[in-house]
């Protein structure tokens, strides 16, 4: 049995205000191909299937139609489960439909664990393999705050609860196991940050996710899991020193600090228990490059761009140490009629001068934690106190997310 490990797809993500719907259609052609291809008979998407909480109608349309085509593949299943950035309701609403086409949806967290556990059947209605397809797991949907409790009380009883719920699947699974045959694997998914996980500047993951707050170890996930197959990371990778248990990372690069990095998706191949694994390497749909350099530097790049007939989006960082007034015109210039696209022009030393009071298109290049830090650097608070400050401003932004995805809202990411 051939099985397909991906995850953070993020349809309908912008870059610098650029759409990218010709970048995902791109992507999942070629996944329906290599789906193909590879024979996989089961599809694991683990989370943030969207980048908002409700998703553009063209985001939706490339979903529902690559859904539809994978139907008409030989892969028997698709195992989606919600990550953070997905509304637990809105992919939940046409589950019973998709079941139809072999496709089973867990948008939220259940009372009863047991329907966390799906028992995936071969044609001849044999049970061929047993996933915990358990989604991302926020607060509410594991334990009850306690009044007076303090921030690190909070993060310790999050973690308890995520290692505790997935206890508890992994014993309904293998009491599954028992009863269908103690030779068939059980797979988990999750949505989460593992400890130890590495992360890069750009990739969209908060420091409310990828800090102190809510991070599990290894050591959460059941022995009796064959694999666990994990998203909210966008760098492929194994947790710990296990080798079954992956980030396939996200298929495309969702920011420039990802644009170097090879794109895979894991492969999986169990003959009964025993597995095997590989990466299938991700094609890049669109270039992209950050220049680093003084307007030299960044002049002859593009300038070598051109020659080789790139379609690169590019963002500029300019660090030179000569003040330049005209630096975006300079650059329009060098691009004359290439097919270049320069999304961002970012002067790092403008940047490095930016205060809290600087222009509202300014404080663009800062995020929710920069612009606090800057807070706490302007009334002169010393580091012994900032700790618990920045623990609890986290808590607060936490506590304003889940909130406003809860209505339906957007998303801080």
């Amino acid at each position: 049995m051939r099985v397909l490990h991906s995850s953070d797809w993020h349809l309908g993500r912008n870059l610098y205000k650029n759409k990218r719907y010709d970048e995902f259609e791109a992507f999942l052609n070629w996944l329906v191909e290599t789906i193909k291809e590879e024979r996989v008979d089961v599809l694991l998407l683990a989370g943030d299937i969207f980048d908002t909480v409700m998703p553009d109608n063209l985001s939706q349309t490339l979903y529902y139609n690559f859904l539809k085509s994978v139907a008409k593949t030989a892969c028997r299943h698709v195992v989606i489960v919600a990550g953070n950035h997905d509304s637990a309701s809105f992919l939940n609403a046409p589950r019973k439909v998709l079941s139809l086409l072999n496709t089973w949806v867990v948008g939220s967290a259940s009372e009863d664990v047991s329907e966390e556990v799906l028992l995936l059947r071969d044609p001849d209605g044999a049970v061929e393999l047993i996933v915990c397809a358990v989604p991302y797991l926020r607060r509410g949907d594991i334990y009850e705050s306690v009044a007076g409790e303090s921030a690190e009380d909070k993060e310790r009883s999050y973690r308890e609860g995520i290692a505790a719920h997935y206890k508890m699947v992994a014993d309904v699974a293998e009491q599954a196991r028992e009863r269908h045959g103690g030779d068939i694997p059980v797979v988990a998914m999750g949505h989460l940050f593992a400890q130890g996980g590495k992360t890069m500047d750009g990739d969209g993951v908060r420091d409310l996710y990828v800090g102190s707050l809510g991070y599990i170890g290894a050591d959460a996930f059941s022995e009796n899991f064959d694999y666990v197959a994990l998203g909210h990371l966008h760098i492929a990778q194994r947790v710990g020193l296990r080798e079954n248990i992956r980030y396939s990372g996200s298929p495309i690069p969702m920011g420039f600090g990802e644009a170097t990095q090879t794109k895979t998706m894991r492969l999986l191949e169990f003959e009964g228990r025993t597995l095997q694994q590989s990466d299938i390497e991700v094609p890049r749909f669109q270039a992209l490059e950050s220049i680093r350099g003084n307007v030299q530097e960044i002049l002859e790049r593009i300038q070598a761009l051109k020659e080789a007939g790139s379609d690169a989006w590019l963002e500029v960082v300019y660090n030179g140490e000569e003040e330049v007034a005209d630096l975006n015109e300079i650059i329009q210039s060098e691009l004359g009629a290439s097919k270049l696209q320069v999304l961002k022009v970012l002067n790092e030393r403008r940047i490095k001068r930016m205060a809290i009071s600087d222009a509202q298109g300014d404080l663009e290049q800062l995020d929710v934690y920069d612009i606090f830090e800057r807070l706490l650097d302007s009334k002169g608070i010393v580091e012994q106190q900032r700790v618990e400050l920045r623990r609890s401003y986290r808590e607060l932004v936490v506590a304003i997310l889940e909130e406003d995805v809860n209505k339906g809202g957007g998303s801080l990411d």
